[in-house]
């Protein structure tokens, strides 16, 4: 029976998320619901991927040839102007990107201009440091565009997507050291050196880590699995293990900002005692937050919390400085607290406890 509860936790859990998808995106895993005529219109204008301006502009949308390049939460399209054989402006669409990390990757859009096609199509344009995923999109995007508009007859896609494959390799190493070794060895010297793996692979250089945004823009725009096996592993420790009786494993093992807060309270052994009632109550806020957090997404009156959760702060070219400065906070007030994030705050910590049937 208490697993059988801890299914229908789960399933309730993945029901929000998608309704979540839903209110903010209005499409899951990347279809919107449409009817008659407007869906055919829609279904028209994705197929109309060049078209010729007035003064001779070509311009190439890839709404519909690059649906499968997508960046940290979705397809990225861009909408590429080309006169004279060189490109004038990229623009890009609307997309589900979040909006703090598509801004920064943003800055790259005008590296193409003045380019001509061969040109821009063997360019080499770095993504943006901190907006890996959104500005790898872009970059696939637009080559996609400019490859269609000169009828090269290779596609892209291979060799474009392993740029980012020793960040992906490394992560995915880490993670799986992470969801194995645990099982049957514990020593201290291996959990340090797990931990630290976590920080700097996982977190500072990776950028990779499981928060309600990415949750969303899974249910929004659909996975991409090479661009996501190590959140995918992150996912199965932290929904599948509880399924076993390993509850808590992920923020307990694999968690990036969980490790950091660890290993900043390593150097103190004596922590604040809390007492038992300051302990409830501030049991107590983190439900209150938690369910103010579901009442305001699921009324679509305030998504932009998830881009705010204290995650991002490993991501710190891009992160708001409000992420940062509470980042920072917490892990010196973890010398003193063990884990206060993790234990009183985080609302991703709060939906893995209720799918493993926790208070």
């Amino acid at each position: 029976m208490k697993k059988l509860e801890q299914i229908i936790l789960l399933a309730t859990c993945l029901a929000i998320m998608m309704m979540a998808a839903m209110m903010r995106d209005s499409r899951v895993w990347g279809h919107t619901p449409s009817d008659g005529a407007q869906a055919t219109d829609s279904t028209q204008a994705q197929a109309d991927v060049m078209r010729q301006t007035a003064d001779g502009t070509l311009i190439v949308n890839t709404t519909a040839i690059g649906k499968d390049i997508v960046g940290y939460g979705g397809p990225v399209p861009v909408e590429i102007a080309i006169k004279d054989n060189r490109v004038v402006s990229v623009k890009a669409l609307p997309n589900t990107e979040t909006p703090d990390f598509f801004a920064q990757a943003s800055r790259l859009i005008d590296s193409w201009n003045g380019k001509t096609v061969d040109e821009a199509v063997t360019m080499k344009v770095d993504a943006v440091s901190g907006a890996t995923f959104s500005s790898r999109a872009i970059i696939d995007n637009v080559r996609a565009g400019l490859r269609h508009a000169s009828n090269a007859s290779h596609s892209p896609g291979l060799l474009d997507k392993m740029d980012h494959s020793a960040k992906t390799i490394a992560g995915l190493i880490v993670v799986l050291m992470a969801a194995i070794v645990p099982l049957f060895y514990r020593g201290k010297r291996y959990r340090t050196a797990q931990l630290v793996l976590n920080v700097v692979v996982l977190g500072l250089w990776g950028g990779t880590f499981l928060n309600w945004s990415m949750f969303v823009a899974y249910f929004s725009g659909g996975i991409n699995v090479w661009i996501s096996l190590v959140p995918i592993v992150m996912l199965v420790t932290a929904f599948i293990y509880p399924l076993f009786g390993k509850k808590n494993y992920y923020c307990t093992h694999i968690c990036p900002f969980g490790s950091l807060q660890e290993l900043a309270g390593r150097p103190m052994k004596r922590k604040w005692k809390l007492g038992s009632t300051t302990v409830k109550w501030l049991g107590r806020f983190r439900q209150a937050l938690f369910a103010t957090l579901m009442v305001l997404m699921l009324t679509g009156t305030g998504f932009e919390w998830m881009d705010y959760e204290l995650f991002s702060a490993f991501i710190f070219q891009s992160a708001a400085t409000v992420v940062i400065v509470l980042a920072i906070v917490f892990v010196v007030l973890s010398v003193f607290v063990t884990r206060p994030y993790c234990r009183f705050v985080c609302p991703t910590g709060t939906l893995f406890k209720l799918a493993e049937g926790n208070k």
